[in-house]
């Protein structure tokens, strides 16, 4: 009897389940960016109120990093600093760790902004429980992480980016591959992040200048943003500074934190970074005004405080 071919569809392969470890301002951005595209998101985050929100929002929640790893295919890690991925990693004393709870085959994305030596340990962590890693950090602002527009350097086994580009699509417009070698990508972000951050203080000291002469801030903006004096950081956060949004979409610590991460990177191959140094001094001095609640835009406010003036930032 002839064959007669099989003309059934084929199944789709259901998408992974996605894990966020960090309801942020880009790992929220993040996770409603991939639950609006049909994914099964779930989410860790240490505040009850991050949590609640992201109940509130339809989400599965987990009690531990480790809960949350046991239920999940794929895993972001998207906390501040290297400190908070080892505790949501290995745990801590009252809540087990991501490590506790995966097992071999999964893929963790550490999208954070760290040290590439930090990033290189982690993985190594992992890799011993047969856990794949991926050097995935992110920038662009959480809008943009919410429209999946926002930037991602990546770098990892080629085999496990390329079984998730249909995910690294859906959360990132523009994906740059570093290759295979694990702390290349964080490498890469730390070089973008110290131009951000000589970028936005250059700005906020040319338009805390502008103010001194006695210009209007929203016309010397305007200037900039039409000329040759403009950046993508500049127009995004010196809007804020004139409308006084200081709501922290990126708190100030956290570029303070990546441009020191810049700088001691740079002096590991001689690299002479004295803008990158100035910059990461104006924004200690930002912290250390007591602005560390507010959005980085609140540099601005270091450049017009002083002994003897204290202008407003208005239009």
């Amino acid at each position: 009897m002839p064959h007669t071919p099989d003309h059934r569809p084929a199944q789709a392969v259901p998408p992974p389940r996605i894990g966020i470890i960090g309801f942020g301002a880009m790992g929220a951005a993040m996770a409603r960016n991939l639950q609006a595209r049909h994914y099964a998101v779930s989410v860790r985050d240490i505040r009850p109120e991050a949590q609640a929100e992201a109940q509130a929002c339809g989400m599965a929640v987990a009690a531990s990093p480790a809960e949350l790893a046991a239920g999940v295919d794929v895993l972001a890690v998207v906390v501040v600093n290297a400190a908070q991925i080892a505790d949501v990693l290995y745990g801590t004393p009252d809540c087990p760790g991501v490590r506790a709870g995966s097992r071999p085959g999964q893929t963790v994305l550490l999208c954070s902004t760290i040290a590439p030596d930090d990033t290189i340990g982690f993985a190594q962590g992992l890799e011993a429980a047969g856990v794949v890693v991926i050097d995935a950090p992110i920038s662009g602002g959480p809008a943009r992480a919410l429209s999946g527009a926002m930037s991602m350097m990546l770098a990892g086994p080629p085999a496990a980016l390329q079984a998730l580009e249909g995910l690294l699509a859906d959360l990132a417009q523009n994906r740059f591959h570093l290759g295979a070698k694990t702390g290349d990508a964080a490498k890469a972000k730390l070089v973008n992040n110290l131009l951000a951050g000589i970028n936005l203080a250059a700005g906020a000291e040319a338009l805390a200048l502008g103010m001194r002469l006695g210009l209007a801030p929203q016309t010397i903006f305007d200037i900039v943003t039409a000329s040759s004096g403009n950046s993508w950081i500049f127009q995004d956060r010196m809007a804020r500074a004139i409308a006084e949004d200081f709501a922290p979409r990126a708190a100030a610590p956290v570029l303070t934190k990546d441009l020191g991460l810049a700088v001691a990177l740079a002096a590991t191959v001689q690299a002479a970074t004295p803008l990158g140094a100035v910059a990461h001094a104006r924004f200690q001095d930002t912290v250390a005004g007591g602005w560390a609640a507010l959005d980085d835009a609140a540099i601005l406010k270091t450049y017009l405080s002083s002994p003897t003036e204290h202008a407003k930032v208005s239009t």
